[in-house]
């Protein structure tokens, strides 16, 4: 006996199988952010993110509006004082956020990035966060460019952002 298969299964089984994987269904940590446009300015310091692609971190809006930042260091500041950065947006405004990982260049999920201090790297505002996708690559970042601290998200308060401003370290 042959078994039949109802077409609407078949169909359903082969769009899946073909269907190009979404970052979200990968498990990739990539995220789809706008990039910065020419006139599109960091909240925290005024510098154009646009000059420097492989730093870039933005946040979105459920409006749609974006803020892009030519640092993790000033997303962070940001994230910290919202009251004074972000003209009136809240928290619970923000639809998604992305850093752009040192290595590949590519956004990723900064809440589950890891942020190397106190390394030899240094980005467009001096002292920076350099994100990571994994504890590998930010254990591999530390050995190769002698960092002092690997962070997570929430790890970082404004106190030890502005004693990166410094070139002051906060270690545990």
């Amino acid at each position: 006996m042959i078994r039949s298969f109802h077409p609407v299964s078949i169909t359903l089984v082969l769009a899946i199988l073909f269907m190009p994987l979404s970052p979200a269904l990968a498990g990739d940590k990539k995220i789809t952010i706008p990039a910065p446009g020419p006139t599109d300015s960091c909240p925290v310091c005024g510098m154009f993110p646009i000059k420097y692609p492989d730093w870039v971190a933005t946040i979105v809006y459920k409006d749609g509006h974006a803020h892009h930042f030519d640092g993790a260091k000033d997303f962070f500041k940001y994230l910290l004082d919202m009251k004074k950065f972000s003209g009136g947006h809240k928290k619970s405004d923000i639809a998604a956020m992305a850093v752009t990982d040192y290595y590949a260049t590519q956004k990723i999920d900064p809440k589950s990035a890891f942020y190397v201090i106190g390394s030899d790297v240094l980005g467009p505002m001096g002292h920076e966060l350099i994100p990571h996708p994994d504890m590998y690559d930010a254990k591999a970042f530390m050995k190769d460019h002698k960092g002092k601290r690997i962070l997570t998200f929430d790890e970082i308060t404004m106190p030890l952002l502005l004693g990166l401003d410094k070139g002051k370290f906060l270690l545990k």
